[in-house]
């Protein structure tokens, strides 16, 4: 499949906003289809509504990443071998700063200019999403001095990742403060424009950044549990599924699935054992909207409930190992919905399920008051509506499923009294049962801090902490590099050395 980090980046990450914006609206007169905006004028970047930059950041933002799959052994390649999966990637692109990050800023002036502070707070949580995310993929980043060519600064000076994340922190409580029901919200492929949804998301995703710390104690001026409760006791947070931060998809020109028609998934992608194995030793029928049959049990006239009908192959196995499995006819391909439906299921930046395992976990550390167990349920249960919602002909994986039989099953019933690393495992385990093609690179990063599910790794193979810097910060921002380099790493520059957030 396509890959989508190891991309050398080009100077013009660091050109001008209206140089950039030129290019951004001319790609977009290309996508609108289904995600039509309004009143813009292609030829003067200058004037672009904010309702256009809205669709098309929301657009790039929420789009599915499979590498993630791979790396959390949810899936395994079989026609060569998968950078992801063997743990060998190198670097990170910083795509984001061009095609996210000055995108956001530009509709932020715009709307600034309008007088409407509403596409101010939501490009406060776009800056927010993408600085945090590249910053866990490599460390310190570009950030108060990035996105500011037309300031002139064109090799932006790196912030520590604590400075970081407490500047985003501080940027989605200004957010939260701004967003408001009197300022109309147009372009808004996301919440249709529903502000209450989207204060929602900005403070259940205010809690996301604090529990990824929880191996710190304070980040900047914050102390991480302390602000965890505030927020948890005071502000509105997603309720259920209808709250997700998710993109729908449409059958129409460049609005379809991510994955649609991708012709890796169609030929040479297949379920990873580990991830198989927790759903068949659990009878969650999540499974069966994930996985196809093997060949064999189809052969065989196996039931599409058989949980014997599904099987994957090693993630740390040669790839030629696995590839064995399909001539034997006893491994699972990707359930073909993923590929053949060009709607299939939206991905989500961050979920209802996800928030309830959060406040979850939050509970089990003491953070917060409450029932660890009652979260953790709500979260399940909220998975298993989203797939019963959203995957096509539902029954035929559900029916006579009981849910709360299930959550009193001994591999997956909660019990607070547990140990703290009982609990977490538990909790841990389910997260990572729900981010199957969901929430990007979360399931990795809740690994590397906590180690739970624990992933297996081919002896002498240690899970990268991080991504390289992409070769274009070599090129173009060099001193600014290697003084970021030298504060957090000693100078190296190497998917094995620990950054901050994780120490």
């Amino acid at each position: 499949m396509k890959n989508n980090i190891n991309k050398a980046d080009k100077s013009a990450r660091w050109l001008t906003i209206k140089s950039l914006m030129l290019a951004g609206v001319l790609a977009l007169t290309s996508c609108k289809s289904n995600l039509d905006t309004i009143n813009e004028n292609p030829n003067d970047p200058s004037s672009v509504d904010p309702t256009y930059l809205l669709t098309y950041v929301s657009k790039y933002t929420f789009q599915v990443n499979g590498d993630n799959m791979y790396a959390s052994r949810m899936m395994i390649g079989t026609d060569g071998e998968n950078a992801y999966q063997y743990m060998k990637w190198n670097d990170a692109s910083f795509e984001i700063y061009t095609k996210g990050l000055l995108n956001t800023v530009k509709m932020m002036q715009e709307a600034e200019k309008r007088n409407n502070k509403n596409y101010v707070a939501i490009g406060k949580f776009f800056r927010a999403y993408h600085f945090f995310n590249i910053s866990l993929k490599v460390g310190s980043i570009p950030y108060s001095e990035a996105a500011k060519g037309e300031a002139g600064i064109t090799q932006p000076k790196y912030d520590s990742q604590d400075a970081v994340m407490s500047g985003i922190l501080s940027e989605l409580k200004e957010a939260n403060d701004l967003i408001n029901t009197n300022d109309k919200i147009e372009g808004d492929i996301i919440y249709n424009g529903d502000a209450s949804k989207w204060k929602k998301l900005i403070n259940s995703f205010r809690l996301k950044i604090l529990i990824t710390l929880s191996k710190k104690t304070t980040v900047g001026n914050y102390n991480i549990a302390t602000e965890f409760a505030s927020i948890a006791g005071s502000q509105p947070l997603m309720s259920s599924i209808a709250d997700n931060g998710e993109l729908k998809f449409a059958d129409a020109a460049d609005s379809r699935y991510s994955m649609f028609n991708n012709s890796g998934y169609g030929s040479s992608l297949y379920m990873a054992d580990y991830f198989i194995n927790m759903f068949k030793d659990r009878h969650d029928p999540r499974l069966f909207t994930f996985a196809a049959q093997t060949t064999g049990a189809k052969e065989a006239g196996k039931a599409i409930t058989d949980f014997t009908a599904y099987n994957g192959g090693n993630p740390t196995s040669p790839y030629s190992d696995n590839a064995a499995l399909i001539t034997a006819k006893n491994i699972s391909k990707v359930n073909d919905r993923f590929y053949k439906d060009p709607t299939n299921e939206p991905s989500s930046v961050l979920s209802y399920p996800e928030l309830e395992f959060i406040l979850a976990e939050a509970a089990a550390r003491g953070w917060i008051s409450g029932s660890a167990k009652t979260h953790y349920d709500n979260a399940i249960k909220g998975s298993f509506n989203f797939y019963q919602t959203y995957v096509k002909n539902p029954g035929q994986y559900f029916s006579g499923f009981d849910v709360n039989q299930y959550l009193a099953t001994p591999l997956v019933v909660y019990n607070n009294a547990d140990p703290l690393q009982v609990q977490l495992e538990k909790i841990m385990t389910q997260k990572y049962m729900t981010m199957f093609h969901q929430a990007q690179w979360t399931s990795y990063y809740d690994y590397l801090r906590t180690g739970y599910p624990n992933y297996p790794l081919k002896a002498g193979v240690a899970a990268p902490f991080r991504f390289r810097y992409p070769q274009s910060e070599y090129n173009y921002n060099s001193s600014n590099l290697k003084a970021a380099l030298a504060s957090q790493y000693g100078g190296n520059d190497n998917i094995n050395s620990k950054p901050w957030w994780l120490q």
